[in-house]
């Protein structure tokens, strides 16, 4: 018989991705549903109340599509060239997500997933939809399932060849293709991730209360950030990576090829000065084509200033000032929390 993902193969290769990996979605099963439904109940979705919205969609791919039966799964490496957490020890400067630093990646790997779903259709000739980290989908359990990776004790895909560094992007076919065999978990008696969280937002392996992640804090949530909490989130301005650095598989990583989703030079190491002094147009400008633009300028400047306040530099003390009396509650607070911590 002949392969229906044999020229999609050849092309994903071309087109920057992973081999393609394959779920039968009959036999996906309902571990990733109850474990999302326990996660929900808990509250560790926090403000993210889309997650409560589309539980039943979001609890398997035929719940969303019912016709489909195959989930093709693809990653694109975009390991960073040099270790993220450096710039945690320099703290004039933001630290932000290594998958911010470049362009977004949505657009890109749409576009090509569209031209692999394209091929996937016309070699089998049933229908196709793509998603790329935007839909009621559970990417990272069908990325187990297809075997692409594991998810590990900080929830993440964890791949024996890209270690942590993977985007995902799926497309559902209405054909039945032949599965891939599922990854086993071999993150073992590691706790290297748990244990490098600076706020402890995993109260248990494999589980991650997203109201303590700093990747929450400083992109989802909307509100000024606990006390408690702003004090160790040190500068990371947009994200947090230390869970994903610090894992033993990333000696396996590669840098990643794909000169588009590159790191931007002036976001490997950005002056909290300059972020502070941009203004909404200067953010706009600054952040064209960025994941970072679609949090606004408000909360990207809420979370300059709790790294200004971290920084422990009075010279940096009069950009604090300069918000203290902002018409925005969350940005005065944030003002003044800073110039109080550099007093």
């Amino acid at each position: 018989m002949t392969d229906p993902l044999k020229h999609m193969k050849v092309r994903a290769a071309k087109l920057g991705f992973t081999q393609p990996f394959v779920v039968d979605l009959k036999n996906f099963g309902q571990a990733p549903a109850v474990g999302l439904r326990e996660a929900i109940a808990a509250g560790h979705h926090g403000s993210m109340a889309w997650m409560a919205e589309t539980e039943l969609r979001r609890s398997h791919p035929q719940n969303l599509w019912p016709e489909a039966k195959s989930a093709v799964v693809l990653g694109m490496n975009y390991g960073p060239e040099t270790n993220p957490m450096e710039t945690l020890a320099h703290p004039e400067v933001g630290t932000i997500s290594v998958y911010a630093r470049g362009r977004d990646y949505h657009d890109l790997m749409k576009g090509r997933l569209k031209e692999l779903a394209g091929l996937l259709a016309r070699d089998t000739g049933e229908d196709v939809k793509i998603f790329v980290d935007t839909a009621p989908l559970m990417e990272k359990p069908l990325a187990m399932a297809a075997g692409m990776g594991w998810q590990g004790k900080h929830t993440n895909l964890v791949s024996r060849d890209f270690g942590s560094w993977l985007f995902i992007g799926s497309i559902l076919s209405a054909a039945a293709l032949p599965a891939t065999s599922p990854e086993l978990d071999h993150c073992g008696s590691c706790r290297s991730c748990l244990d490098a969280c600076p706020t402890n937002a995993f109260p248990a392996p494999y589980k991650l209360d997203a109201r303590r992640c700093i990747s929450y804090l400083t992109i989802e949530h909307a509100g000024p950030v606990d006390i408690e909490l702003r004090t160790v989130m040190g500068n990371r301005i947009y994200g947090c990576d230390d869970c994903l650095a610090v894992c033993p598989w990333n000696k396996f990583a590669q840098a990643g090829r794909e000169t588009k989703l590159a790191a931007r030079e002036d976001l490997n190491a950005p002056e909290l000065a300059e972020l502070a002094a941009l203004g909404e147009d200067g953010f706009r400008k600054t952040f064209a084509g960025s994941p970072i633009k679609r949090i606004g300028w408000a909360r990207f400047l809420r979370n300059v200033l709790y790294a200004i306040g971290n920084s422990g530099d009075p010279k940096l003390k009069p950009i604090a000032e300069a918000h203290i009396h902002h018409s925005d509650a969350v940005l005065a607070d944030a003002a003044q929390w800073a110039s109080a911590r550099l007093s």
